[in-house]
């Protein structure tokens, strides 16, 4: 195995080590952003037992220009001048970055099985993030286009369940994937859409579904949440019920995500990509009530649901065996946030986060991670609220904050943003791009998205300008990126107070 490297989706210190993708486009950018690997494998008739696997990495930091002239200088994969180490796959089929024993001894967060009260996990339901499988379809920055838009594509939907149900009656041989339409201008077909074809049922428009959800990291948007045209709800039916049932979720990484592992908090339905393959973690869960369970401020009377708590009786157990049994379930959910925030749990554990789940350490500091959590998650939930940075200059010749694309101008240059033709932010801390969530900073999350995009498929338009307009504030997305920038710098402010663990996690 000859590892060139050249991950370009990844970022951070990571993507650098990673050096230039090997076919990428001139200069760097561009083209293919998959790493690459040469594998030769060696036919050996008489070989006994396994085969055995030599492996070179061709280095760090390295530009393009730089591996080709190492191939070009090695010839071949034998040559004497390419270090072969000998590597030897783990019983987990690790062949490098393999993952930690000690990460094994941790208390999984996941449970062995969902809504076990009996697990000896962190929490006792997780799910995945909201996938519908047509965001462009089911998300959109103005309610009442998303609105249209669903409208239009129920009513396709229902002409198609309609006309084929008619041509089944006159042909019983008639197959689903010969009659349906595919037109991407009106529908986004998914594999749990289709059978409601074939069985006959259609689907009406609920206004009440719409609801906001936090699409992206500090991203929020309206999502269509009725009957069929979520793809997988995972256990959102249970975490947030009604529009009214409070709660905290902490979504994390998912397994196979090639970004440095992360989690963020939200109050609000998370998308499945809001972190990347998000598996999200929630304070509480809702059930239906039979009168016989405790009922809270929280409980929905008229849809007849009582509070659960998400994180299980036996970490607090353990919790309050270590550190004091005055320790509620909301410290050792603040103390997990803070935890996952921790510099050194993360790079000690890079390789197994992104083949696990996490699993938690109670390490001797558990009260200034539990604060910390705390202090992160205040941040991170009322991030619209908070106060704006004054340390940037603004450039402003007109009061028009209507964006179509903010940008850097140019690409290294991030101590300045173009917001739009009227207005440039300089001045920016290059500290505030230090804090990192799913592969970007807030700052540029906030640049990528809030733009406006026109799908070549669906001809769906979406304006972010809408969301301002709806929400009666022009200044929203301006205001919302000094917030960021601030919140980011208070971000990185906190987690670099976080205890050194180092020891801890030996």
């Amino acid at each position: 195995m000859f590892n060139l490297r050249g991950n370009g989706r990844t970022s951070g210190e990571r993507c650098r080590q990673e050096g230039e993708p090997l076919f990428a486009a001139h200069g760097g950018t561009g083209g293919s952003l998959t790493p690459i690997a040469i594998t030769v494998l060696v036919k050996k008739p008489n070989q006994e037992g396994k085969a055995k696997i030599y492996y070179h990495d061709i280095g760090m930091y390295l530009k393009r220009k730089e591996k080709l002239g190492k191939l070009e200088k090695y010839k071949s994969i034998i040559s004497s001048d390419v270090e072969l180490t000998s590597i030897t796959p783990n019983e987990d089929g690790d062949w490098i970055n393999k993952r930690s024993k000690v990460f094994e001894t941790f208390i999984p967060m996941e449970p062995d099985s969902k809504f076990n009260l009996h697990t000896k996990s962190v929490f006792v339901v997780n799910s995945r993030g909201l996938e519908t499988s047509r965001d462009v379809w089911s998300y959109n920055f103005s309610k009442q286009t998303l609105s249209n838009n669903i409208r239009t594509t129920i009513a396709f939907f229902n002409s198609q369940v309609s006309e084929f149900q008619n041509a089944l009656a006159k042909n019983s041989d008639l197959k689903l994937k010969d009659f349906i339409t595919f037109d991407s201008s009106k529908i986004s077909w998914s594999s749990s859409l289709l059978p409601h074809v074939q069985n006959g049922n259609t689907a009406k428009f609920e206004e009440n579904k719409i609801l906001v959800a936090q699409y992206r990291p500090f991203f929020k948007q309206n999502v269509y949440t009725g009957e069929k045209f979520v793809h997988r709800r995972g256990q959102f039916s249970q975490i947030f019920p009604t529009p009214q049932s409070k709660n905290l979720v902490i979504c994390c990484s998912g397994i196979g995500v090639t970004k440095e592992f992360t989690a963020i908090i939200t109050d609000i339905i998370p998308d499945l990509e809001l972190i990347g393959k998000s598996q999200c973690f929630p304070l509480y869960y809702y059930e239906e009530s039979n009168n016989s369970g405790q009922r809270t401020l929280f409980d929905n009377d008229d849809n007849n649901i009582v509070r659960r708590d998400g994180i299980s009786d036996f970490i607090l157990q353990r919790c309050r065996q270590e550190f004091g049994y005055r320790i509620t379930k909301e410290d050792v959910f603040f103390y997990i946030y803070g935890l996952l925030h921790s510099k050194q749990y993360r790079q000690k554990f890079s390789a197994d986060l992104k083949k696990m789940l996490p699993r938690i350490p109670l390490v001797k500091e558990f009260w200034a991670f539990s604060k910390a959590g705390k202090a992160l998650a205040d941040l991170h939930l009322n991030y619209e609220n908070i106060v704006p940075t004054d340390v940037v200059k603004i450039d402003k010749h007109s009061d028009n904050y209507t964006v179509e694309k903010i940008k850097f101008p140019q690409k290294n240059k991030k101590d300045t943003i173009i917001f739009n033709p009227y207005i440039t932010i300089s001045n920016v801390p290059l500290r505030a791009y230090e804090y990192i969530v799913n592969g970007k900073s807030p700052i540029e999350w906030l640049m990528e998205r809030y733009q406006l995009t026109n799908d070549s498929d669906s001809k769906i338009v979406n304006n972010p300008n809408l969301w301002c307009n709806e929400h009666g504030n022009s200044k929203y997305i301006f205001d919302l990126l000094l917030k960021l920038i601030a919140l980011s710098i208070s971000t990185m402010d906190i987690v670099d107070s976080l205890p050194d663990i180092s020891d801890e996690l030996k």
